[in-house]
């Protein structure tokens, strides 16, 4: 039996926004490898359009500026981040397990979303001038959170005392580092980062982490890293 005329608009309609997802999610993945390389002011809608395949004014149908551009992959990377970070939130947990469950998440990330990671890293670094204000509202709200969890385990006694705030930082300062300078490290190492790498930076990242909030180690080995 035919379809109804009804249905198959509705079919139409539905094909139509898929592929319209589809087209901008791979217009956006485009964009993460322009922006990362260039920086913002020195990428441009035409760049993106030529990587993609598209006449600068089709893909500014999609995109009318480049900074809508830039906003959709910031908002893309920072769900993915924040999705990935929302780990610290159950208190009752046991510190050494949250502390590596979230060590591993940020080297995960820094792994899958390198470049991601440092397009959020080059717009901090100049002040985060056209992305400071959701920063605020969606970063540091869920960072603060995060202070509060150290500062009762702390007070609890279930972890030495610390900075809280300072001993977030240098976890992002550690896991961060092995996106945003790769390069640097491939330098050194005459070869691109591996997953061993991975595992390394990890076992030795939580056994600083520990050792500073007077923890006893955990298991060597992540569970996430996998080559």
């Amino acid at each position: 039996m035919n379809a109804s005329p009804k249905a198959a608009a509705t079919t139409i309609v539905k094909r139509r926004v898929v592929d319209r997802d589809r087209l901008e999610a791979d217009i956006v993945a485009i964009a993460v490898q322009v922006f990362a390389d260039k920086g913002y002011e020195g990428a441009s809608i035409a760049s993106v359009a030529a990587l993609a395949g598209l006449s600068k004014q089709n893909l500014m149908y999609y995109f009318p500026t480049k900074q809508a551009l830039y906003q959709r992959v910031l908002d893309d990377v920072l769900d993915d981040w924040l999705a990935r970070m929302d780990l610290l939130a159950d208190a009752g947990g046991q510190p050494a397990d949250m502390l590596r469950a979230y060590i591993q998440a940020k080297l995960r990330f820094s792994r899958e979303q390198p470049l991601a990671s440092r397009v959020y890293a080059l717009e901090v670094i100049n002040g985060a001038p056209l992305y400071g204000e959701q920063i605020r509202r969606r970063v540091v709200p869920l960072v603060r959170k995060d202070i509060e969890v150290f500062e009762r385990w702390i007070a609890e006694g279930r972890m030495g005392a610390v900075n809280a705030t300072h001993l977030l930082f240098a976890i992002w300062a550690m896991t961060q580092s092995y996106a945003d300078f790769a390069a640097q490290m491939a330098l050194v190492l005459e070869r691109t980062l591996t997953a061993k790498d991975f595992m390394d930076a990890e076992t030795m990242i939580v056994e600083m982490v520990l050792a500073a909030v007077a923890l006893p180690p955990c298991p060597a080995g992540g569970a996430d890293a996998q080559p």
